[in-house]
């Protein structure tokens, strides 16, 4: 990837709230031996760079959706957490929603049934209201 690409893919990770790296393989083969990700390992080959973030979704999604317009950038697999996955894993990652989407969604689920309550009780005050403002419009006439 030239300079220009891979700073507009930085750029658009620190948007997502995750970061985009290129390493040498020797220096990260040793930030990741002896840890959950040491299972990644035999995918340095070559030119590396690494994707992280907090919300397992983010750097995943960030970089397929690049790699959909840049044919310099080849997804060869990650890990989330112990779990190794290949290009197709982290394809299928991408595919599901960020971490504030779900919660969003949760929060959606858990108010629907309170605002629903709401209404149902104060549907029959309102109707009752509208009875009488019926009848003193009647009597008014």
């Amino acid at each position: 990837m030239t300079v220009a690409q891979s700073t507009a893919l930085r750029v658009k990770m620190r948007d997502g709230v995750a970061s985009f790296k290129v390493s040498k393989n020797s220096l990260a083969k040793l930030a990741i031996a002896n840890t959950d990700y040491a299972g990644i390992g035999d995918m340095f080959t070559g030119p590396v760079a690494l994707a992280t973030s907090v919300d397992p979704v983010a750097a995943a999604k960030i970089a397929v959706e690049f790699a959909k317009t840049n044919d310099k950038l080849e997804i060869v697999g990650g890990a989330m957490g112990a779990l190794v996955l290949n290009a197709d894993g982290i394809k299928a990652l991408a595919s599901m929603p960020s971490l504030d989407q779900l919660r969003g969604t949760l929060i959606g689920i858990i108010q629907a049934p309170a605002t629903k309550l709401a209404q149902l009780t104060t549907a029959p005050a309102a109707k009752l209201a509208r009875v009488f403002g019926a009848y003193a419009a009647k009597e008014a006439a």
